[in-house]
């Protein structure tokens, strides 16, 4: 048992988490200013911020919205670029506990695979995620709609690296479980399900979109219905861990997950509202 009080979760390749709760991708950063406000070493895994090959400045302001329920985010992946993630941020958490999964994603199988070569050696790093579901940049779904696609991109990147690797799906396609059981055919060790919804909101007084680019990121409450249909489905298809994603505000949401067959969850856009979120969670879910 870990010190949590539940059993640890076993991902693949040696990548185990303490406990089931982990911050979510894009919603935590690299950890360094929620650490300011939590005690993270309790958390399960952090998923790290999207990284590129490159840095991004990411898309034009105003990048978030509030909806009904959620919020809209377009922000394009803004980040340092993974030379920084790997010289200057891994050694900032050599001092942690938790494991250290990094997101990755970009425009081609040769952005994956670089930064899946750039982080290899690192020893702070404990898995990756690929991100094939990105809505909020160009090509940023071009994997995650096509089996096959994400297929060969799971394949490559299985060739340059011995650490688990995570694929992260995308909601926004006809059929989820194919996609799942691609990725599990080339290589993938575990799948998290589900990325953002495609989302608009109208400022109404102009009749424009909020969002400069039209579109975001649908996340928050008013998705776990959907990511709760669409895990369970992903779990039906594949015989590796699923992840659970997609509105966690408590234990009761995240329990939904586990009841539907996920290993672990990731909490997200509650952390905005609230930075202690996954520490109640995981309360509430050691109390049951």
């Amino acid at each position: 048992m870990s010190q949590s009080g539940f059993a640890s979760v076993d991902l693949g390749r040696g990548l185990t988490l303490p406990n089931p709760v982990g911050l979510a991708s894009g919603t935590a950063g690299y950890g360094f200013e929620l650490e300011q406000l939590i005690d993270i070493n309790r958390i399960g895994a952090l998923y790290t911020k999207g990284t590129t090959v490159r840095a991004r400045d990411g898309n034009p302001p105003p990048r978030v919205a509030e909806t009904g329920g959620g919020m809209l985010n377009s922000i394009g992946l803004q980040n340092p670029g993974v030379d920084v993630v790997a010289a200057d941020y891994a050694p900032r958490w050599r001092g942690w506990t938790i494991p250290i999964i990094v997101n990755i994603a970009g425009g081609s199988i040769e952005d994956y695979v670089h930064c899946a070569t750039v982080l290899e050696p690192v020893a702070e790093i404990a898995g990756i995620e690929l991100n094939i579901s990105c809505p909020n940049i160009a090509q940023g779904l071009d994997f995650g709609r096509d089996p096959d696609a994400a297929a060969r991109l799971v394949a490559a990147v299985r060739t340059v690296t011995e650490r688990c690797v995570i694929v992260k799906l995308s909601p926004n396609v006809t059929d989820i479980a194919a996609i799942a059981r691609a990725v599990e055919d080339a290589g993938a060790d575990a799948v998290s399900a589900v990325n953002t919804y495609i989302g608009r909101k109208i400022h109404r007084a102009s009749g424009r979109s909020v969002l400069p680019l039209g579109t975001g990121g649908l996340s928050g409450p008013a998705i776990q219905p959907l990511a709760l249909a669409a895990v369970a489905a992903v779990g039906d298809a594949v015989h590796i861990p699923v992840i659970g994603v997609g509105g966690i505000v408590d234990a009761a949401s995240a329990r939904d997950f586990l009841i539907v067959g996920a290993s672990a969850v990731q909490v997200g856009t509650a952390t905005f509202v609230n930075p202690e979120t996954a520490l109640q969670v995981l309360d509430g879910l050691r109390a049951d």
